[in-house]
């Protein structure tokens, strides 16, 4: 009796779900049990599988696919994601029927190494002969596609240079749009979702490297050229394809596009059936980040004013949330420093690198934390993040601590300001408490238990404009992650004090 009692009141659940909620509804493994481990989309239900290395564990993720986050709606490129070059992570989507995901449980590819082994130990048991043929068929097949490969790319080649043809389908007028701002004028209408997917894989194929401009952790930055055009090529190594993947599904969030946040153009995975390169193209500046920019210059009183204002601009775009058919999530960066924002050339910045970043499903009231590795940068942590008290289910947590990082970048940028000939050496927030290269212990101990903060240079106090600055600054650095500004206010305090007469003394 127990037992039925049991899967009668499941079905009620499922029942009252089905009558409660519109969309299409998803099993969850981060929803609440009151929600029976269920969420509702528009868009689509979702299954991804990891094996996590270091254990041989293997983790599998349900959750909702939200359709104003994917591009193209119809048929979006992160279902198209299944990692043919990492045997670690795939992805799989549906929306044929409620619960769909439950069924849907990708496996993972088997790694190179392990299939040629097996093949090794079954051809063991051949005879020589049949070893021998076992070997060389293959090996002629192969050289036979090769050639017929070689032959359809020369006379693709000459037909191209003596007959040049134009490329028919929808990509036409758009690949023959003046500039890339006129294709993604014409493709996105300012929305910021992204160019379609034919377009931004014939984008990629057209670019020339031209020379390496930076490295990281993820791979490199190359400066390339698109029909004369400079453009940001990040080239992601295939450790890092999780990152990839996650910082082009961030950039082609439904109205991103702004003039503070870094220009995506294209994102690629390019195969040639030995190596993979995961491309993410973006606009160049030519400035570079933050960083170098501070390290070779100073800045005068209204450069450091448009700087700050500009930051706190794109942060606050980022941070808010737009409503309507043609919405967009509310998003929090979670890396936030100088490294990752870029100078522009007049002046202005944008901020980029939005691998780490985190949207609010406004529905379920839930965080849509990436499936990768990576942590942020220990240095700009706040200490909340260093203390590991932070609520993680809480969307604002995760403003608050890129507003604390905001702060330290601030105090970054008015360290250089000239006034009067006089300025500071550009130095890195706690530069004269913790190394080069600091652990979560070290900056827990500075941050959280002594609750130390970058010094404020006492010339600041005879500045009004720097003056304000750091009254803002220190308003981001509370310890009391609550009684912070907001990304929005401090862009109106920014604002304000540009207008000021301030500027003029």
């Amino acid at each position: 009796m127990s037992s039925h009692y049991c899967i009668l009141s499941s079905v009620a659940v499922l029942v009252y779900l089905r009558a409660s909620v519109e969309g299409l509804l998803c099993h969850c493994d981060i929803c609440s049990v009151e929600s029976n481990k269920t969420c509702s989309t528009d868009g689509y239900c979702f299954t991804s599988t990891e094996l996590v290395k270091s254990t041989g564990e293997i983790k599998y993720a349900f959750r909702c696919l939200e359709k104003l986050i994917t591009h193209p709606p119809e048929n979006p490129i992160v279902c198209h994601y299944n990692g043919k070059r990492n045997d670690s992570f795939v992805i799989g989507c549906c929306k044929e029927y409620d619960y769909c995901n439950k069924d849907t449980i990708p496996s993972l590819h088997k790694s190179e190494e392990k299939v040629s082994e097996k093949l090794w130990e079954s051809s063991r048991s051949f005879e020589t002969w049949e070893l021998a043929l076992l070997i060389a068929v293959p090996i002629c097949m192969i050289t036979f596609f090769i050639t017929m490969g070689v032959l359809f790319w020369g006379h693709r080649k000459r037909g191209r240079y003596h007959c040049p043809e134009a490329p028919d389908g929808p990509e036409q007028p758009i690949l023959n749009a003046v500039s890339l701002r006129d294709m993604i004028d014409m493709t996105t209408s300012g929305s910021g979702s992204g160019l379609p997917l034919l377009v931004q894989r014939s984008i990629a194929r057209q670019i020339q490297l031209v020379e390496t401009i930076g490295k990281g952790r993820f791979g490199e930055v190359w400066r390339g050229r698109w029909r004369g055009e400079n453009v940001a090529v990040k080239i992601f190594s295939s450790r890092e394809e999780r990152s990839w993947f996650r910082e082009a599904e961030i950039y082609q969030t439904v109205m991103l596009r702004h003039d503070n946040i870094l220009g995506f153009i294209a994102a690629d995975n390019k195969d040639n059936g030995t190596w993979t390169q995961l491309w993410l193209i973006t606009d160049y500046h030519e400035n570079g980040s933050l960083f170098d920019y501070l390290n070779r210059t100073t800045v005068d009183v209204p450069g450091m004013i448009k700087m700050a204002h500009s930051i706190s601009t794109g942060l606050a775009h980022l941070h808010m949330e737009i409503v309507g058919t043609q919405g967009k999530p509310a998003i929090a960066h979670r890396d936030l420093k100088s490294k990752n924002i870029l100078v522009k050339g007049n002046g202005t910045c944008a901020i980029g690198d939005l691998g780490l970043a985190v949207r609010h499903d406004v529905a379920t009231d839930t965080v849509d934390i990436p499936l990768n590795n990576r942590v942020g940068t220990k240095r700009y942590m706040a200490p909340e993040v260093l203390d590991e008290s932070m609520n993680m289910s809480h969307f604002d947590s995760f403003k608050r601590a890129d507003v604390y990082a905001f702060g330290l970048i601030l105090w970054e940028i008015g360290r250089r300001c000239n006034v009067g000939g006089i300025y500071d050496e550009y130095q890195l927030p706690f530069f004269d408490m913790v190394p080069s290269d600091p652990t979560i212990e070290e900056m827990k101990r500075v941050v959280c238990l002594d609750r130390l903060r970058p010094s404020i240079p006492n010339r600041w106090h005879s500045c009004p404009a720097l003056q304000t600055m750091s009254n803002v600054m220190k308003e981001c650095w509370y310890h009391n992650a609550a009684a912070r500004l907001t990304a929005l206010r401090i862009k109106k305090t920014l604002a304000n004090l540009a207008a000021s007469d301030i500027l003029k003394m």
